[in-house]
């Protein structure tokens, strides 16, 4: 499901404009990236959260050469599941 169809759906659900659940879910998104840029953790309680974590430096290798390369480490986004989510597939 791509955003679009997402949008759709949201609004077919609540009775909300596709415009409205579109600037709504832009305006999700920014306060998402935001806080997590700012090293700040986002959590929906039993659904989703999302952090910033720091990759360390690691060895990797190119797979056309087979030649060792380094892997710079730096910021990453940790995404993690909450109960809820990970219940539906009992």
């Amino acid at each position: 499901m791509n955003k679009t169809e997402l949008v759709a759906a949201i609004a077919d659900r609540t009775g909300v404009s596709k415009t409205d659940v579109d600037k709504s879910l832009g305006g999700l998104f920014d306060v998402v990236s935001d806080q997590v840029k700012a090293g700040d953790k986002v959590s929906i309680p039993g659904f989703i959260s999302f952090e910033q974590t720091i990759r360390k430096p690691r060895t990797g290798r190119n797979p056309q050469t087979g030649e060792s390369i380094q892997i710079k480490g730096g910021p990453a986004v940790k995404v993690s599941a909450g109960a809820k989510l990970k219940g539906i597939f009992k």
